[in-house]
């Protein structure tokens, strides 16, 4: 089954070393996320850098209350950071296969 929906993306950038509450400033936004119960998340860590510390993406896509609602919530977490947030559709692939009688 595939849902389409209106959704927006957020992409947060920012350097590896930064930190929040005495630990990785990605864990903290993680954990921000599961308390928001946002859908989900993915963190990336470069390897090419122009600067002294290796950048930091963490992308989500949830609906556009929830990155509204994700925002207020983290931009006091934040030094020095780019945001950026796109309209994006959505698509959520579930394939389950049903077995009866194993």
């Amino acid at each position: 089954m595939r849902v389409r929906q209106p959704a927006k993306m957020l992409r947060l950038h920012f350097s590896a070393g930064d930190k929040y509450g005495g630990k990785a400033l990605y864990e903290a936004i993680a954990e921000r996320c599961l308390a928001l119960s946002i859908a989900g998340m993915t963190v990336l860590r470069g390897t090419e850098v122009f600067k002294d510390d290796e950048p930091v993406v963490v992308t989500v896509i949830d609906s556009d209350e929830n990155i509204t609602t994700l925002m207020q919530a983290i931009t006091p977490m934040l030094d020095t950071a780019v945001a950026a947030i796109s309209d994006v559709e959505m698509i959520r692939i579930q394939s389950r296969l049903i077995q009866s009688n194993l």
